[in-house]
């Protein structure tokens, strides 16, 4: 097969990633303001949609991130590699979205990623130094998020502690629609870039561009691929996220919005892929803690880190399975 049809067949995946990314993880965005009333299901959407579309075409730092520090050489990730990854990725998404349970798009594809590039160029290939910033940045963002999240709950406590608690509700179901937003809009910023990475490598291993660059159609397709899929919806994790972790009021929503709009905010500023699902449900969970430790559904909590311990590992094995199966075929 020729390969300008196989680099066709990357960008396909890769906005189909997109797309589902953008459903998978729609829960992150509007899960609190649908879970406490401050937004409708079908204006959180819209607002969500157009938002992470914005908030995708301001930076490609975390592109370059995905698309130059898992590998030694950019030129070693083919687009039979990019194919494998991609399409272990979306398997891992449509599985988790299934069973209702939020899980990292950002693990599925990195997972993908190091599996293809382990057995078609062995362990040497890996760049371990940045992979291990990329874990890193990945894991120890929803312990932050718990962290920050307790703390920012209780200032807020601290802060109306005088107030009647229907006024407080009342004030912060209108301030959570700019939180929403601001959440909407840093999850398009980090989301929809590692797709651009993706396709960019693919390009430049083609040799369609000359360097590690986005194009700007790129960026354009991406960002609307994610819009797109926002705009579906991910009803079952929205259900989770919203209502499983722990029950919020609208003060609690406001909390979690904000937290999860800075931590991932944070991140695209430094260039570090974090999984928004991550962040959003460590928010939740310090937020919770903040008002009760039992308040807080652990028992959800603890289903949620066992499907984001084995989504490297799962991901990785079928990123290499494709991968075998794509190269027997051709």
């Amino acid at each position: 097969m020729p390969d300008i049809y196989i680099i066709g067949i990357v960008i396909v995946l890769a906005l189909c990633f997109d797309f589902i990314n953008g459903f998978h993880d729609t829960a992150n965005a509007i899960a609190t303001c649908v879970a406490t009333r401050a937004l409708s299901p079908k204006v959180a959407i819209i607002m969500s949609a157009i938002l992470n579309f914005v908030g995708a075409m301001i930076s490609t730092g975390v592109a370059k991130t995905i698309g130059g520090e898992i590998v030694t050489s950019p030129h070693m990730v083919d687009s039979v590699v990019l194919s494998s990854a991609l399409a272990s990725a979306i398997i891992w998404n449509l599985f988790t979205w299934r069973i209702g349970m939020p899980s990292s798009s950002s693990h599925a594809l990195i997972g993908g990623v190091i599996g293809a590039v382990i057995i078609s160029y062995g362990t040497g290939a890996i760049h371990l130094a940045g992979v291990m910033t990329i874990v890193l940045g990945l894991v120890l963002s929803p312990v932050c998020a718990l962290a920050t999240g307790y703390i920012m709950m209780t200032i807020l406590y601290i802060a109306f502690r005088n107030v009647g608690k229907s006024r407080v509700n009342y004030v912060a179901t209108h301030i959570q629609m700019v939180s929403a937003a601001l959440m909407a809009f840093s999850h398009g910023s980090n989301d929809a870039q590692k797709s651009m990475g993706i396709i960019t490598l693919a390009l430049l291993s083609g040799g369609y561009i000359g360097q590690l660059e986005v194009p700007w159609e790129v960026k354009v397709a991406c960002a609307m691929a994610m819009c797109a899929g926002t705009s579906v919806g991910g009803w079952r994790i929205i259900r989770t996220v919203g209502n499983k972790i722990f029950r919020m009021q609208p003060v609690n929503g406001l909390a979690a919005d904000l937290n999860s709009a800075i931590t991932i905010f944070s991140a695209t500023m430094l260039h570090l892929p974090v999984s928004t699902t991550h962040v959003v449900t460590g928010s939740i969970m310090g937020v919770g803690w903040a008002t009760r430790f039992r308040a807080v559904h652990w028992s959800v909590a603890y289903q949620m880190v066992s499907a984001w311990i084995m989504t490297i590992p799962c991901t990785a094995a079928v990123g290499a399975l494709v991968y075998l199966i794509i190269k027997h075929i051709l």
